[in-house]
């Protein structure tokens, strides 16, 4: 994959080394109001993420603010995992924000947290074994660079630099939704019988979404070198949930999808990858059953 590092977002803040765990201090615990969306990761569910939440009453949101202002001042000097992130999320912001002017909209540009271990957010407290993550309650997406060394090394997939670049696309690609108003339609089914599949409808899409925003960067940026599709489909193949529990249970239940199999988040990539097509993003929410996408 082409980079230009000198080509840097300003929404990228470094938060390793920094004491997530310090801003739920001095409370109780309450549960997540707002799910976390597009947890990558596989020790923990979705309906589990809910319940991370350190999240404490009174001047907690204040506290938050207070100590990730005094935080955000001291990061440390740019890595290479900080100047590529910085360098795929000034791509997906400038991509996006191209789209959605032809869409007659404003693009807003999230921030990207790139952490260790745990990491405070507007959804409350979560661990690095959450996998990146989205939460719409602050508009951030936010993963642990540890997460791609556990994707090769224990499920099989990639952290050649593109597949890196899809799994960031694919959780911008949650905040595209939230602003296009596609996860309040999820939301909504929260509690139902229908919330698992309206759950990987949403998460196919952000897979169609990643691979619509390869199409636009390839053709603006010329980025893609040989291989690098395959290794993004390499890591889609590797976190479908049939996979997955396959892996962990010696058996798959499709009822309890959240994500989608592994051939269906192949299947969404490529086809937003091949047409950079963004009228068709209602089809994911038009079908009768997520399992027919």
């Amino acid at each position: 994959m082409r980079v230009d590092e000198s080509q840097s977002s300003d929404n990228v803040e470094d938060r390793r080394g920094m004491s997530g765990g310090a801003m739920a201090a001095g409370g109780g615990i309450l549960s997540v109001v707002v799910a976390l969306v597009g947890v990558f990761v596989f020790g923990l569910d979705p309906n589990q993420a809910k319940q991370l939440g350190n999240v404490v009453g009174g001047g907690a949101g204040a506290l938050r603010e207070k100590v990730a202002g005094a935080e955000a001042g001291k990061q440390r000097a740019p890595d290479e995992v900080t100047k590529f992130t910085s360098a795929v999320t000034r791509m997906t912001e400038e991509v996006w924000t191209e789209q959605f002017r032809e869409l007659g909209k404003k693009y807003e540009k999230p921030k990207v947290v790139i952490f260790d271990t745990q990491v405070s957010t507007g959804c409350g407290n979560a661990p690095s074994a959450v996998g990146p993550f989205y939460c719409p309650a602050d508009k951030k997406v936010y993963f642990d660079p540890s997460f791609f060394d556990e994707l090769e090394r224990k499920l099989g997939g990639s952290k050649a630099a593109f597949s890196q670049a899809y799994v960031i696309a694919h959780e911008v690609g949650h905040h595209v939704q939230n602003l296009l108003g596609y996860s309040a339609r999820v939301d909504a089914k929260r509690g139902t019988k229908q919330e698992n599949d309206y759950s990987v409808r949403l998460e196919l899409q952000a897979d169609y979404l990643a691979g619509c925003w390869a199409y636009h960067a390839d053709r603006k940026y010329h980025i893609l070198e040989a291989g690098d599709l395959e290794s993004a489909v390499k890591s889609a193949n590797a976190i479908g949930d049939d996979r997955l529990q396959t892996r962990s249970k010696g058996w798959t239940s499709p009822e309890s999808y959240t994500h989608g199999t592994s051939a269906q988040r192949v299947k969404a990539f490529t086809a937003g990858y091949k047409t950079g097509d963004l009228s068709k993003l209602d089809m994911f929410f038009e079908v009768r059953s997520a399992g027919d996408l």
